[in-house]
Parts: structure tokens; C-alpha cells; sequence
């Protein structure tokens, strides 16, 4: 994708990358009939929080446009990766997985990276199986949603 610039997240972009969270898992919340997920949730104060807490926020631009964001966190040797969002007229054309290596480079250095998507997320799981991520657990959250946890080690990052 041409023209995408990446950086950390200022405090002035953070009601943007919440009202693109929140348009980006409309479809998640599809998927498994359940308009009540964390994402579509979350307030902007919480947002704030989370990033106060420590968390990289980081946002790709198309010009003065946010068009994709990623956060994460460290939390002993591991680098944990969540909210990964891509603007649905820029999917598919690389801007997932430039965020992704991006997060993993600002989450260094650390022995293993985890996240999790839902189980019924196949373009999400083809991407981090792509990436080098592999599935070591399955939790249940309800009759429609089981998260699906993958993790890379470091050895894998650095191929």
C-alpha cells in the first residue's frame, strides 16, 4: 500500500483510532451476533487509560487519515499484541501486517509475542498464521465466541 506512514499514537489521535476501532469490529460483532464486545464498548476515557497504563498505540496514515492502529503491551518476557484495526477500503493490501511487524519491533526485545482473535476470525487467523503465530489455547467466552490464543517466539520473529 502506497503512502502509509506508521508512528506511536499522540493523546490527539486517540478519539480517531476509537471511532475506527469501533466502525472496524462492527464486523467481528457480526460474526458472532453480539453487539457487546469489549471494542465496541470501550470509551475514549478508557482508551486514555489504557495508554496512560503503558500501552503502545501505534497508527498507520494515509495522509492526515488514521487508516489502521495496533496496541500492546509488555508484561514480563512477553509482548502482548491486541486491537488490531485496518479501515475496511484499505484491507488486504498490507497495512495489517506492516502494523504487526511494526508492534513487534516497538514490543522488543522480549521472548515471545501473544495475542488472540475469535474462532470464527479467518481472515484474522490466515494473517497471524501467515506471521508466524501459532494457536496453543482456546478459551470459551459464550455459546457464539471461543478466542483462539496465538503466540510467536522469539526465535520465529527473527526469521
Amino acid at each position: 500500500m502506497e503512502n502509509i506512514q506508521l508512528r506511536r499514537a499522540a493523546c490527539s489521535d486517540l478519539a480517531a483510532v476509537l471511532q475506527l476501532q469501533k466502525h472496524c469490529y462492527r464486523s467481528e460483532a457480526a460474526i458472532y451476533n453480539d453487539d457487546t464486545i469489549p471494542p465496541l464498548t470501550q470509551t475514549l476515557e478508557e482508551l486514555y487509560e489504557e495508554v496512560a497504563q503503558g500501552s503502545v498505540c501505534l497508527v498507520a496514515c494515509q495522509g492526515q487519515t488514521i487508516v489502521g492502529s495496533v496496541r500492546g503491551m509488555i508484561k514480563g518476557i512477553t509482548g502482548y499484541i491486541n486491537k488490531l484495526i485496518v479501515a475496511p477500503v484499505c484491507q488486504n493490501q498490507g497495512v495489517g501486517k506492516l502494523l504487526m511487524h511494526e508492534i513487534e519491533r516497538e514490543l522488543a526485545p522480549v521472548s515471545r509475542y501473544e495475542l488472540f482473535t475469535g474462532s470464527r476470525s479467518k481472515k484474522n487467523l490466515a494473517l497471524y498464521q501467515k506471521l508466524g503465530y501459532t494457536a496453543f489455547r482456546e478459551q470459551p467466552v459464550n455459546d457464539r465466541l471461543t478466542f483462539i490464543f496465538l503466540q510467536k517466539y522469539l526465535s520465529e520473529c527473527l526469521k
